[in-house]
């Protein structure tokens, strides 16, 4: 099973920030209920901030590179996703070389924080090595809403 956790993505500075979203259903196959409610498993909400952090990539680089996780420095969990919740991850490079790129962020719902994550450290890969650029670029455009063609926005 292929989870594409990023329904939009609302802004994204190149090489510096993106803020995308998950609008989270009743649908999907990913919820837990250990007593309190269905909750989507912490370990995907790190999941979104990470995929928002590779469409950053994604886009910064003209399609050129994507991000795979290398580590995680820090991770905490504030509480809970529900079936329903908009999802809004905000994430910022601290530094980005040719081979790898470091982002921190957090994931809200309403307003309050579900989770942050500092130093996530990611591999920049050749993106034609993982899927078909013109896929990639698609899916984007679709995320966006609006063509991207490098530079800031």
């Amino acid at each position: 099973m292929r989870f594409h956790l990023i329904d939009r993505i609302d802004a994204w500075d190149a090489g510096r920030s993106i803020t995308a979203r998950k609008l989270t259903s009743w649908l999907e196959d990913f919820w837990r209920d250990e007593g309190n409610g269905p909750e989507m498993p912490a370990p995907l909400v790190l999941e979104a901030l990470c995929q928002a952090g590779t469409w950053l990539i994604i886009a910064t680089t003209d399609v050129r590179r994507r991000a795979a996780l290398l580590s995680v420095d820090g991770v905490s969990f504030h509480g809970p996703v529900r079936p329903g919740d908009v999802l809004v991850l905000e994430g910022a490079v601290e530094s980005m070389g040719d081979e790898t790129a470091v982002i921190s962020g957090s994931a809200s719902v309403n307003g309050r924080t579900v989770m942050k994550a500092d130093a996530v450290m990611c591999a920049l890969l050749p993106a034609e090595d993982l899927e078909d650029p013109e896929d990639t670029r698609r899916m984007l455009d679709r995320l966006t809403r609006e063509p991207v063609g490098g530079g800031r926005r």
